[in-house]
């Protein structure tokens, strides 16, 4: 599985099984290698039980031989502590990252066949790690809002601003900041504050997320 992308085409074989989605991530997270995440150690072998053993060694366990200490891949990740199955973690941030109307939980529940607490557990984790940013904007940084919430239907004739697609909307704005061939951060705002103080509160997100 190496260097293969996450698609539709190749979820078939990630999503079949533990075994596949643990080769999948480990490729991803160490392309040359397993790296202890204790004490960043390279010298790293695969625990496996012994013949006369009689007490099983979990899938993809790795022991280092400088800290001696276990760590599979799921250290240090969103997957970390958790008993759900890598392979459904990997199709719930594939469904996640590749709808563009999102994906609920309740969904996510019917999709996987878990309970709605994991999949909500999921859904929390998922969302938290993806709105993680790495530090303030550098370079030329662009600016804008928009509203998000649909559509307006043309054949809604009721009176009132919740069907515009401008200001006046009972829609949700959005404000973005956008660093040139770089990250992008976006947040509600909120709607008491809009217009009026739209200029103000967008170079005060500019001042706090770019690095001058």
């Amino acid at each position: 599985m190496e260097n293969q992308e996450l698609n539709l085409a190749t979820s078939v074989s990630v999503f079949a099984e533990e075994e596949s989605a643990i080769s999948f991530l480990e490729n991803k997270r160490w392309p040359n290698g397993p790296i202890c995440p204790f004490c960043g150690g390279d010298k790293i072998y695969s625990l496996k039980a012994k013949s006369e053993s009689v007490k099983p060694v979990r899938r993809g366990v790795h022991k280092c031989a400088e800290c001696r200490k276990q760590f599979t891949v799921r250290i240090g990740t969103v997957f970390e502590n958790s008993h759900i199955p890598l392979n459904k973690w990997l199709m719930a941030v594939h469904l996640m990252t590749s709808s563009k109307k999102g994906v609920s939980s309740l969904q996510l529940s019917r999709e996987l066949g878990i309970t709605p607490k994991s999949a909500w557990f999921l859904t929390r984790r998922i969302r938290e790690a993806m709105s993680e940013k790495s530090g303030k904007l550098v370079g030329v940084v662009e600016v804008d809002e928009t509203y998000v919430g649909g559509k307006p239907r043309k054949d809604n004739k009721e009176d009132g601003p919740k069907n515009k697609s401008v200001r006046g909307t009972e829609k949700t704005p959005v404000m973005s900041l956008v660093e040139r061939n770089g990250d992008a951060f976006s947040k509600p705002i909120e709607r008491e504050l809009m217009p009026k103080h739209s200029k103000e509160r967008s170079g005060n997100w500019l001042i706090e997320n770019q690095q001058l």
